[in-house]
């Protein structure tokens, strides 16, 4: 597959498979950066349409210093936050150069549920699907599941604005 730079620069169309996009190329889409990017990877990349973002959860998450010590959970809030970023990536790659860097700010979420915990040594995978968009407002689904099993599910809208 060619790296993040070629598929930058090479663009698809809406509908067209994408694939995948490394952590350079999900750094080149959204502007969060460490301790705050919770997007490892982005694979299944239809623009327009979905994409599933993968999270590798590790111990060395600076939330599990206090989430738990004893009994590290990943935060419902982080879940969240992972498919609102896998979101953002997933609008990039759909409007195209000129959206890199463009900064993603929750409207609502809505339905989340907490199906399972999440725990270090888990990867979650992200699955996200575009609802619907109106001028930079755009509203997806999104499930993160572990292993094949739901943990996590919600509807969110989102504005995409300048950053």
């Amino acid at each position: 597959m060619a790296d993040s730079e070629d598929r930058a620069s090479q663009g698809a169309a809406e509908g067209e498979t994408r694939g995948t996009l490394d952590i350079a190329g999900i750094m080149e889409a959204i502007p969060h950066r460490f301790p705050f990017l919770l997007v490892d990877r982005v694979v299944d990349l239809i623009p327009g349409e979905s994409c599933t973002g993968i999270k590798n959860v590790s111990i060395n998450e600076h939330v599990f210093q206090g989430h738990f010590p004893r009994h590290p959970v990943f935060p419902g809030v982080m879940i969240i936050e992972s498919m609102a970023q896998t979101a953002g990536v997933l609008v990039v790659e759909t409007l195209g150069p000129d959206a890199r860097g463009k900064l993603v700010y929750f409207m609502s979420v809505e339905g989340a549920k907490f199906r399972k915990p999440v725990v270090p040594g888990d990867q979650m995978r992200v699955h996200v699907k575009k609802e619907r968009q109106r001028g930079n407002v755009w509203k997806f689904s999104a499930e993160a599941k572990v292993d094949g099993t739901v943990v996590a599910e919600a509807t969110y809208a989102a504005m995409i604005l300048d950053s």
